[in-house]
This record gives structure tokens, C-alpha cells and sequence, in this order.
């Protein structure tokens, strides 16, 4: 037995090695895109999606009379193989490609069509029984095939994201209950503003990362849309009558999600403006959580020249030269992941920007981006919420001595005093180093030691009640 075959194109002749259940088309994607060296087989859920796409296509078209049982036998059982998670290593060709995703396609139809020759009986290239072309990809243009699989894809990719952002949002919720009774000052600008709890500070954590959830919730929602059916430029040419609502139909059943087919598929195939919305609330998490991290940091630094409210984790030394050194290795790799997800950002808005007319061929580096950026988003909650956010633990004398110490105690006595006098009192504190309560209490005698005490109880410190007499 050889241990190639000959596969053809248009273009020419190939030699393809009989282990490999892609063709030739594949095979000239291969030498073409030596881009990222990334290949889709890293991307499982990328060809999950297009196993359930060519699934749902092949049935459609059975059930509209045009695919014989057969041949849509041999399809589907080649697809659930896919589904299941084998021939993953078939899948070489680079994320980022040109041609609109063809060659991402054709590898699809490619390896479908040769485990289904396999099922059948046939050896791999036997093209006459199956072919990629008119069988796998019938009714179907990579323009309607590739957007579908994309968005299936990207809708796990949100799901698993969202879950990461929940389980992190959780650990920052657990950790303001347990700091709850922790008195801090506020900061703005840097400079003291007014006490607070840490616990209200790890609950701020909590709630605006479980706003982003919503808002990643939202955009997983705008990309349940599909096209199929639209084939080449949205007009359907090719496709029978009745095609793209059956298909869609079929998806909807084979992958449990709720897909909408496109009520307008000229417009659809073009449009890229569901990618650019998943970027912008990806990006929005990202930066709202590269700031926690720099929070985190603040709040951690020293330990003797520094905040020190809060100890992070010790992970590992850090540094090569300084003894004892310990960094906060975790938020400031988060940090830099977030940097990623904006810059991706960029490329996602510039490729969306970038389309002509019936089709945007800029398809492919979106993808690139949108996966890996999720990728990472999801690595880096779950590396910020084992590795750092569950073994943080707080300096409460520290945070209580600062408090004390701070000039910003005077905001409190605005009510009773005035801006004048607590302005006064402020300046004196600065210039002399002496605390608020001795000039307010013991000097000036202002206030009463009881009227001291009801203003600054840590009840009303935290969750302060207007008092002006």
C-alpha cells in the first residue's frame, strides 16, 4: 500500500501523506501561511463549531431532498467524531490566514470528507464516493460556513470567560465579608479622602466585575445569529428552497443554543459589528480588572515604605539581587494580559473597519483575536482568583493606625465646625504633626469627647450619618 495519495485542484497535482485526513487544499494553506505558527487544532471548540455546522448542513440538506441518506450518514458520523473531540491534529493550517477563512473551511470539509470515505468503506482521497466540495460543503460557501462556526465557537469561549469572571467576582465578595469589621482610609487622587472598611473596598471588587458579566452576557447574546444559507454574498445561490431556516433549525437542536437565523443574509455575511461589540465589553473587563490589580498592588505595597494594608500571597522570590524581595507576581501578569486584550482590541476594530462591499476577508485575524484574548482573560481570572485573591489577608492594626493618624478625619466635622474651622484645624495638624483629635478635643476643646466618640465609631465611619449638632 502507498503511503501517499494524489489529490488534485484546479492549480495542480499534490502528494499528501495517507495519514493525514486532510487534502490538498490544506496542504497549500500549510505552505502559504507561516504566520503566527498557531494552528487551528488549537482551537478545539473552532472545530466543534464547524462539525456541528457541517452536521446541520448535511441533514438540511437531506431533509430538503438534495443529499442522499447515504452520504449524510457518512457526514454525520464523521462530524460527531469531530465533535467528540478526535482528529483534532488534523487541523494545522495558521489562525491567521488570507481568503476569508477558505482554507479553514476546506480543511473542515476536507477531513469530514475522508473519515466519512473511511466509514463507507473507500480509502481517503476516493473523492468520486464523498467529496469535500459537493458533498460536505453542499449549499454552503466558506462565507456563511466559516462566520457560524466562528460564532458557535466564540459563544463557549464567552460562556467559559463568564464563569471564570464569576468565580473570581466570588472570591472578592467572600473576602469583603471576611474584612468587613476592617477599618481603612479612602484614597482619591492618592491622598487621604474618608474612612471606609476593606471590606467595602473587596466588595467594590466584587460588584464591578459582575457588572462585566452582564455586559459579556449581552454580547454572547448578539452572536447567536447566523447566516447559513447565505452562501456566497448573502443571496443564496446554490442552496434549495428552505435550506437556511432548516439549517438553522438543526443547529438550534444539535448544539442546544437558541440560533437565530439572519433576517436579512446579505447584510449578515458582511457584517462584522457583533465581533466588534464582544471586543468592546471584553476590553471594558479587561481594564476594569487591570485596575483592581493596580489596587492591589497599591494596597500591598512595601512592606515597611509602603501601604501594607493588605499581604498578597508569596509565591516566589523577587529578585536576583535583592534578598527578601517579594513581588506581586500575579496581578502584574493579569495586568499585562488586560494590555493584550486592548491592543487586540485595535486589531479587532481596524479588521472589522476593513471589509468591502459583500464580505469582510479580515475574518480570520478577528478570530485570532477574540479567541486568544479570551483564552487569557479566562487563565488570568482563575491565576488571580487561586493565586492571589483567596490567601490575601489584611494588616487591620496598620489600617486602623492610618486612619487615626490622618488629617482627612477633619472632613467629618464639616457639619459642626464649618469648612473654615475644620480647614484650620487641618493646616494646624499638617504644620505641628499633631493628631486631629488632640487640636479638635483637647485643645480647642470643639467638640466632647462623646460627640468624638458618635462621629467616629467605626459604624459611622463606614456608613456615616449626617450629624451637624
Amino acid at each position: 500500500m502507498n503511503n501517499f495519495r494524489i489529490e488534485h485542484d484546479f492549480l495542480g497535482e499534490k502528494e499528501i501523506s495517507n495519514q493525514w485526513y486532510y487534502g490538498v487544499q490544506t496542504a497549500r494553506a500549510m505552505e502559504n501561511f507561516l504566520i503566527t505558527g498557531i494552528p487551528i487544532s488549537n482551537e478545539p471548540l473552532f472545530i466543534k463549531a464547524f462539525a456541528y455546522v457541517k452536521k446541520a448542513a448535511a441533514l438540511a440538506n437531506q431533509e430538503c431532498g438534495v443529499l442522499e441518506s447515504r452520504l449524510t450518514e457518512a457526514i454525520v458520523h464523521a462530524c460527531d467524531r469531530l465533535i467528540m473531540g478526535e482528529f483534532t491534529n488534523q487541523f494545522p493550517t495558521d489562525m491567521i490566514q488570507g481568503g476569508a477563512g477558505t482554507s479553514v473551511n476546506m480543511n473542515a470539509n476536507e477531513v469530514i470528507a475522508n473519515i466519512g470515505l473511511e466509514y463507507l468503506g473507500h480509502q481517503k482521497g476516493q473523492y468520486e464516493y464523498l467529496h469535500p466540495n459537493n458533498h460536505v460543503n453542499f449549499s454552503q460557501s466558506t462565507n456563511d460556513a466559516y462566520p457560524t462556526a466562528f460564532r458557535l465557537a466564540l459563544y463557549w469561549k464567552i460562556e467559559a470567560y463568564v464563569q471564570a469572571l464569576e468565580a473570581l467576582a466570588s472570591s472578592f465578595a467572600r473576602k469583603g465579608n471576611e474584612f468587613k469589621n476592617i477599618l481603612k482610609m479612602g484614597r482619591t487622587q492618592l491622598q487621604d479622602a474618608v474612612p471606609m472598611s476593606l471590606g467595602q473596598e473587596f466588595e467594590g471588587f466584587a460588584v464591578t466585575l459582575r457588572e462585566d458579566v452582564e455586559r459579556m452576557r449581552d454580547a454572547q447574546n448578539a452572536i447567536r445569529e447566523s447566516n447559513m444559507g447565505a452562501t456566497a454574498i448573502g443571496t443564496g445561490i446554490n442552496a434549495p428552497e428552505g435550506y437556511a431556516a432548516i439549517c438553522t433549525r438543526y443547529l438550534s437542536q444539535l448544539t442546544g443554543l437558541e440560533i437565530v437565523r439572519s433576517a436579512n443574509l446579505l447584510e449578515a455575511t458582511s457584517d462584522t459589528g457583533a465581533f466588534v461589540q464582544v471586543s468592546g465589553a471584553l476590553k471594558r473587563s479587561a481594564i476594569k480588572l487591570s485596575k483592581i490589580c493596580n489596587d492591589l498592588r497599591l494596597l500591598s505595597s512595601g512592606p515597611r515604605a509602603g501601604l501594607h494594608e493588605i499581604n498578597l500571597p508569596a509565591l516566589q522570590p523577587g529578585s536576583s539581587i535583592m534578598p527578601g524581595k517579594v513581588n506581586p507576581v500575579i496581578p502584574e501578569v493579569v495586568n499585562q494580559t488586560a494590555f493584550y486584550v486592548i491592543g487586540a482590541d485595535v486589531t479587532i476594530s481596524f479588521a472589522a473597519e476593513a471589509g468591502q462591499l459583500q464580505l469582510n476577508v479580515m475574518e480570520p485575524v478577528i478570530a485570532f483575536s477574540l479567541f486568544t484574548s479570551l483564552g487569557y482573560m479566562t487563565n488570568a481570572c482563575y491565576t488571580l482568583q487561586t493565586k492571589c485573591v483567596e490567601g490575601i489577608t489584611a494588616n487591620e492594626v496598620e489600617c486602623k493606625r492610618m486612619v487615626m493618624n490622618s488629617i482627612a478625619l477633619v472632613t467629618a466635622l464639616n457639619p459642626l465646625l464649618g469648612y473654615e474651622t475644620t480647614a484650620s484645624i487641618a493646616k494646624e495638624a499638617l504644620e505641628t504633626g499633631k493628631s486631629v483629635y488632640h487640636i479638635v478635643v483637647e485643645e480647642r476643646h470643639l467638640i466632647t469627647q462623646e460627640k468624638w466618640d458618635e462621629l467616629y465609631s467605626f459604624e459611622n465611619l463606614i456608613r456615616p450619618r449626617f450629624i451637624n449638632s
